[in-house]
């Protein structure tokens, strides 16, 4: 009755875990591969399946996913400056960060040593549990369905290193400016937000004396400021009060 019981625990951990991907096995088979840390057969000296594999294919899925999307973001950027980008969304700590966010340490079928000594925890654990989900899903639904969800899962995180993109710093541009025209310093404001809690879109103005500047949507209220000053710095509003009053 105890073994019993542990599967339908599992079970329900499989159901909500996916309810928080997104996504619905077709294969429940491949959701506790991904799910299931080498330490478990280790432990049990039983042939036993792992995530492993998965997370050999999952991570060549996912530098994928990101690679094109960095590549059709940013048709200006070189080789070696995408190449950084995409290493900051896949390094470990980063993956590890991802992987927190959907609790997915709670889901991870974990041998009893490793739950001892923190593996649930783990950076590295949560990060290979992770890649192991995206081989999974594309082994499960294809291509289109990993990069749905790896863009979905990611989308903060790119946002943040879309961020670092930008030449130079676009408020601080934008304030050096104004400030050589008046002593007043751009202001910005949040205007508002749209969107799921999951996939939240923060509105921003940036203002100037009695002018609203530009406005500016994004992933985090900080993404959004920067488009305001980015839009604000491509309008150039100032010249035109400059010019009337001139």
């Amino acid at each position: 009755m105890v073994h019993r019981a542990g599967e339908e625990e599992n079970a329900h951990g499989m159901e909500s875990i996916e309810v928080r991907l997104g996504y619905k096995f077709r294969n429940p088979l491949l959701l506790a591969e991904a799910l299931t840390h080498p330490s478990l057969a280790y432990e049990s000296q039983k042939a036993h399946f792992d995530n492993q594999r998965l997370e050999f294919l999952g991570d060549a899925v996912l530098q994928l996913v990101l690679t094109e999307h960095l590549f059709r973001k940013f048709p200006d950027s070189p080789e070696g400056h995408m190449t950084k980008l995409r290493a900051q969304l896949v390094s470990r700590q980063a993956l590890a960060q991802f992987a927190t966010s959907l609790q997915l340490g709670h889901y991870i079928l974990l041998g009893k040593g490793e739950e001892a000594s923190g593996g649930r925890k783990r950076p590295s654990t949560l990060a290979d549990a992770l890649e192991a989900l995206v081989g999974a899903i594309y082994l499960d639904s294809g291509y289109q369905s990993a990069s749905d969800l790896v863009l979905r899962l990611f989308e903060q995180g790119i946002g943040v290193v879309e961020e670092s993109t930008v030449v130079g710093n676009p408020k601080g541009t934008l304030q050096e400016i104004l400030q050589s025209l008046d002593t007043q310093a751009p202001r910005y404001r949040i205007t508002g937000e749209s969107g799921p809690d999951h996939r939240k879109v923060f509105h921003a103005q940036v203002l100037w004396r009695d002018l609203v500047l530009a406005q500016g949507r994004g992933k985090s209220k900080k993404e959004a400021e920067v488009r305001a000053a980015l839009e604000a710095l491509r309008k150039k509003v100032w010249l035109q009060e400059e010019a009337s009053l001139g």
